[in-house]
């Protein structure tokens, strides 16, 4: 490893001196079939090969240095769009020909140096790619960083879509250092020389690598060829058995088809007899649901006047109160104008018993007047004998006088006893009157109870009928299902589909196909991975994603 690195590194020194020297000469300017270029590209190809592991793949081993290139994309943010176009150019397969043209876009850009050294300070991320002694992991490779240095002075100007990188042999041509005469030292002749044995030991080994190989791609074939007698044989046993179960399709096709057309007959009876009950269950809805409003009117109406009873209710009794309060001061002042009576009649029956002495007396006083009358005519000692017994009667005349005023306020005390008797009466009309609201008040509340009852009776009638709408309805969609199942959704077939109708993915070997069982269209498995049981099929079937949550949403609608 250690000769293989020193030679590769002088072939290095060599390739890029007599480039920049050639290139002085023809004005820095370079095309792409200029042979020193050509054989820098190659040289330098040799040198990032140098020690890269080998990959396994289904063809063999695979060596390649597109993929340590490809760091240079996540080191250097700038070198995307060179990797991009290199990815992107047509006509180029394989990652030795993304990687050709990847360092014939850095040499343009005169990019190659900073890309290399940016790649040789993360050894640490070229392990994984060089084994342990390969010359980008050690000394030899930072030498030739700072060597690709020098190639910022040239300008290249190369075409890259028309060259053929995947087929180009990169082999050394040492013609070219060794007739130039600047380089006929001792020292590079016989570097070149170990280089070629060491080339050529190299070339032996991978000779006998590939005479190996083919020994066992002939054992392999061999085998090959036996498996392929056997799989035609099986081949030949299958289609005789394809051609078996096609008969045996046939008749189970024609089963079905008789099946269906009596379910279908059946389905279009269920179907006739469900919408004549529907027409029923929608006519008993409507007069039901007439009759919920005429009572919820009713309802509102009652409840309006339950709210103008109880607002009467309420100032009733606040004039029963005031009645009762006027009926005990009324009653008070009653019992004091029945004593005031008693007193007045005591006052009377004295008066009466007065009167009856003043009618004796009366005579007196008219015998008196008549005495007066005549008392002009006589003497003065008459006279004051009859004084002496005038003066009682005189008494008694004062008495009448207040037998007329007691007269006076008893018959006032009677008109007010009359007053007082007739608001008695009043107060008892209206007494009468309020415990008849009341009984009507008690009877509009029993009237209210009873139609609150047929209210909720009717709404309990109202959600039964609701509920058998929604069961009448549930089940016309799944006799709706049942002949979508019965007739047969339009079911792709494997040729038309290309790609999975929800994620768009194109289908290969690993990416297989897959029908939805519910809607027949064709999708890959991760669309299609769950299992449900429809009435077209009593077990449980492949559908999918868009299906499943359908079917699931309104399994659920029709549990609640």
């Amino acid at each position: 490893m250690a000769i293989e690195r020193s030679n590769l590194l002088s072939m290095m020194k060599l390739s890029i001196k007599v480039l920049i020297q050639s290139s002085m000469s023809l004005g820095r300017t370079l095309d792409s079939d200029y042979p020193p270029l050509q054989q820098f590209f190659v040289v330098l190809e040799h040198c990032l090969k140098h020690g890269l592991k080998a990959k396994k793949t289904f063809i063999g081993q695979n060596k390649s240095i597109w993929a340590p290139l490809e760091l240079v994309e996540k080191l250097c943010p700038e070198s995307i769009d060179i990797a991009t176009s290199a990815r992107d150019l047509p006509g180029i397969k394989t990652g030795l020909g993304r990687a050709r043209a990847w360092l014939h876009l850095a040499l343009m850009q005169k990019k190659v140096a900073d890309y290399m050294k940016a790649m040789l300070d993360r050894k640490d991320l070229l392990s994984e790619f060089y084994d342990s002694g390969a010359l980008m992991l050690e000394e030899e490779g930072a030498v030739m960083g700072g060597l690709l240095v020098g190639l910022n002075v040239i300008d290249a100007n190369l075409c890259i879509k028309g060259e053929d990188l995947d087929s180009q042999v990169g082999v050394i041509d040492f013609s070219l250092y060794l007739k130039d005469p600047a380089h006929n030292e001792m020292t590079a002749i016989l570097d070149q020389k170990h280089y070629i044995e060491e080339l050529n030991r190299h070339l032996s080994g991978t000779v006998t690598d590939l005479q190996a190989k083919m020994e066992s791609l002939e054992k392999t074939n061999s085998k090959l060829v036996e498996e392929l007698t056997a799989a035609t044989d099986r081949i030949n046993s299958l289609q005789d058995e394809q051609e078996e179960l096609r008969k045996e399709n046939e008749c189970i096709l024609q089963s079905s088809q008789k099946k269906e057309e009596v379910t279908l007959q059946d389905s279009q009876v269920e179907l006739e007899t469900y919408k004549q009950s529907r027409q029923g269950l929608d006519e008993m809805y409507n007069v039901v649901w007439t009759q919920y409003k005429e009572e919820k009117n009713i309802r509102q109406e009652l409840e309006r006047e339950l709210e103008l009873q109880v607002g009467l209710k309420q100032e009733m009794e606040m004039a029963m109160k005031l009645l009762e309060k006027d009926t005990y001061e009324k009653q008070d002042t009653l019992a004091a104008l029945r004593l005031q009576l008693d007193q007045v009649k005591t006052l009377n029956l004295q008066m009466f018993h007065k009167a009856q002495v003043h009618r004796n007396t009366h005579i007196h006083t008219i015998y008196i007047c008549c005495c007066v009358k005549y008392l002009w005519f006589y003497p003065y000692y008459i006279l004051g004998d009859k004084l002496k017994t005038l003066l009682p009667c005189l008494h008694r005349l004062g008495l009448e006088k207040e037998l007329r005023s007691e007269k006076e306020q008893r018959q006032s005390l009677q008109k007010a006893l009359q007053r007082e008797q007739d608001n008695s009466m009043e107060l008892r009309t209206q007494l009468q009157q309020l415990q008849g609201l009341n009984t009507e008040l008690h009877e509009l509340k029993q009237e209210k109870q009873q139609l609150q009852q047929t209210c909720e009776q009717q709404e309990q009638a109202l959600q039964e009928m609701g509920l058998h709408l929604s069961q009448s309805k549930l089940k016309m969609e799944d006799f709706k299902e049942v002949n979508k199942a019965l007739k047969g959704h339009a079911w792709l077939k494997d040729d038309e589909a290309t790609e999975c109708k929800q994620c768009q993915k194109e289908f290969s070997i690993a990416r297989r196909k897959h029908h939805c069982r519910n809607c027949g269209d064709i999708y890959c498995n991760n669309c299609s991975s769950n299992e449900l049981a429809l009435p077209s099929y009593p077990r449980p079937v492949r559908v999918c994603d868009v299906c499943h949550s359908f079917l699931l949403q309104r399994s659920s609608s029709t549990g609640s």
